[in-house]
């Protein structure tokens, strides 16, 4: 019998090959969205830096525009001037909102402005089991099984059903719902949670579980708007208001990953919103996108196309903090920007109206979880 002897040299070669194919790998699917993340900071340092300048600059010219009425006025207290410049930002977002002792009425529509919306919240990142969160909040009378509330002191404006797609995200879930659930109360919405979770072994498509989650939301009940929510993507104020009014709607404006500034104008990612009927006057999410990146753009360019306006909060409203991942096992969709090309000729073609899919339904203490096995042939795209 003989044994078969491979040469070191052989050994060794082979090694090196499979370290250099891995390095190749790592850097065609997940080193790009590092890199973009890098320079996209770098870039928002100078732009920090330059808006810094510029606030100098105008603080200078307030100080000199002050003094000039001062002496020209007479001014005793420095204050009388032709425009109110002591009116900050933060004053105007809380100017209008109702007053502590303000009188809820039962037949009466839920206002937009309520005292309960304090502003600014307590992010509190640390990781806690979904079970305390279920045991926290089904103590509310009002909180159905899965997840579904509305006050009973006013009539809620609106009907939101939020949508979370999911995979392998088991200890950000809580925490988001954590903070979302007392934003929503606040607000006096009537809400319900999603969980489109996705099974199987091909890449994440985050845009077709939105897709599958709002058709089985609608079999649900006759929602006002949807809500389409990032599981990582943690939101800092209870006044950014989640409610239907001014749709299509990009909340998370000011992520902090991003120094809180907008990566680009047409940034349509994180936490986004539109009415039923819009979503489905665009056909909804395209199908193709699988692994990260490049789905949002296709959303913005869908409702651009549609001649609907993104609004996005005023101020320092639109600010989220993300709980630190990797795309874990996720890969970056390379193709996308191919798609992004053709946006025009495939939002008829690919959304709503080629999507097929068998969902496996379970009923939770807090949401509806929605699991399905995606893979391309459930949503096929004939020639354009």
């Amino acid at each position: 019998m003989r044994i078969l002897r491979i040469p070191n040299r052989s050994v060794f070669a082979l090694l090196f090959l499979f370290s250099l194919s891995s390095s190749f790998l790592y850097f065609i699917y997940v080193a790009p969205g590092l890199v973009n993340t890098y320079l996209f900071m770098v870039q928002a340092q100078g732009i920090m830096i330059r808006e810094s300048v510029k606030t100098m600059g105008s603080q200078m010219y307030e100080q000199v525009v002050r003094g000039t009425y001062v002496k020209m006025n007479n001014s005793l207290n420095g204050t009388d001037y032709p425009e109110d410049l002591n009116h900050s930002e933060a004053y105007l977002q809380t100017a209008t909102f109702l007053p502590e002792d303000f009188t809820y009425r039962a037949n009466l529509a839920c206002p937009e402005r309520l005292p309960s919306m304090k502003g600014p919240v307590d992010v509190n990142m640390t990781e806690i089991s979904l079970d305390e969160i279920e045991e926290l909040f089904s103590k509310d009378p009002y909180m159905q099984i899965g997840g579904h509330w509305k006050p009973r002191d006013c009539i809620p404006r609106w009907k939101v059903a939020i949508l979370i797609p999911f995979r392998n995200r088991h200890e950000h879930l809580p925490i988001l719902l954590r903070h979302l659930i007392p934003l929503l109360q606040h607000q006096r919405l009537e809400f319900a949670f999603y969980i489109i979770e996705q099974a199987g072994y091909h890449p994440f498509n985050r845009a077709m579980l939105f897709n599958v989650g709002f058709m089985e939301a609608l079999k649900d009940m006759d929602w006002d708007c949807v809500i389409f929510h990032d599981v990582d993507h943690i939101p800092e104020n209870d006044r950014n208001y989640y409610g239907c009014g001014e749709m299509p709607r990009h909340f998370a404006a000011k992520l902090d990953k991003y120094m809180y500034l907008l990566p680009y104008n047409e940034f349509f990612g994180g936490v986004s919103g539109l009415t039923v009927e819009q979503f489905k006057r665009i056909n909804g999410f395209p199908n193709a996108f699988w692994g990260w990146g490049g789905e949002d753009d296709d959303l913005w360019n869908r409702v651009q196309f549609a001649k609907l306006t993104v609004t996005r909060p005023e101020g320092d409203l639109g600010k989220y903090k993300s709980v630190p991942h990797h795309h874990r096992g996720e890969v970056q969709f390379l193709g996308r920007y191919a798609l992004l090309r053709h946006s025009k000729e495939r939002q008829l073609l690919d959304g709503l109206q080629n999507l097929k899919y068998f969902p496996n339904i379970t009923v939770e203490v807090l949401y509806k979880n929605i699991t399905v096995n995606l893979t391309p042939e459930l949503a096929p795209v004939s020639d354009y």
